[in-house]
């Protein structure tokens, strides 16, 4: 069988589109690969990460998942675009094959992250609290946690007090960070609108909450994390939808051009 024009033994003639599709759309993924693949090592440069102190703890540098993704999609997209412009069909299976597992790969973990979802939000606390612990301790902590409370407007996991289990926001601390929360917590981090105020937030967890409201948001951030993913579910699962799609017509594709030159190899 196969694709089929008015002939019962040739297939549709359509090697040249899909390679040329074939090749074009991997070659744009292998470049965003690069990028990311780039972006990933700037990181890990920027922040001396191959330095002899702290090459030790590379490998739970958060930007190693950059660089492994962006070297794992430029390496499976260069494959398909040098199969399909070369019409080598060892590539062109090989890409097809790693395509089908990630697919499959996908589908087991919405299955999972669908039949898990009520403990969604154990992980999410257990996971903020423990980013809040090493918070001055690691820059990248430090970033993630701080981009969530300014953008969620939000202090601690579930309320500002949850600071306290930071050994230098504890209030048993001897620094002067002792009792307070970081400056994303304040309402107001800038003095007079222009400057970043870094201590806006000392003795934040001393004050009550009908004092401490007019200074830091009082709101822990779990909620907020939890109403942006229900308020976004329908974007999230759309972008999956569509990245998935991409896939499995790549893989369409690919079998179809597999078969267009299985078949012009048989007849030449």
């Amino acid at each position: 069988m196969g694709f089929f024009t008015g002939s019962a033994d040739r297939p549709l003639d359509c090697k040249q589109e899909d390679k040329y599709f074939l090749f074009l759309c991997n070659l744009a993924f292998t470049v965003f690969g690069l990028m990311v693949l780039g972006l990933g090592m700037w990181g890990l440069i920027s922040k001396e990460s191959f330095a002899q102190e702290r090459i030790g703890s590379i490998g739970t540098d958060p930007m190693l998942v950059l660089v492994s993704l962006g070297f794992l999609l430029a390496v499976l997209c260069l494959t398909g675009c040098v199969g399909a412009i070369r019409e080598n069909s060892c590539l062109l299976r090989l890409f097809s094959g790693i395509l089908l597992i990630l697919i499959t790969v996908q589908v087991l973990i919405a299955i999972m992250a669908y039949s898990m979802q009520d403990q969604i939000e154990v992980y999410l606390r257990s996971g903020m609290l423990a980013a809040m612990a090493g918070y001055q301790d690691d820059l990248d902590l430090r970033f993630i946690t701080d981009e969530i409370q300014t953008n969620l407007q939000c202090c601690g996991a579930d309320t500002y007090r949850d600071w306290e289990t930071n050994i230098y926001y504890n209030c048993s601390s001897p620094g002067v960070l002792a009792c307070g929360v970081p400056a994303t917590c304040c309402v107001d981090p800038l003095d007079n609108g222009t400057v970043w105020n870094s201590q806006c937030g000392l003795g934040a967890q001393r004050l009550d909450e009908f004092t401490a409201q007019s200074t830091i948001f009082l709101g822990g951030c779990i909620g907020g994390i939890s109403r942006w993913i229900e308020q976004n579910q329908g974007l999230v699962g759309a972008v999956a939808v569509v990245v998935l799609g991409v896939q499995i017509l790549a893989v369409f594709i690919t079998t179809r051009l597999l078969e267009s030159i299985n078949w012009h190899k048989m007849h030449a």
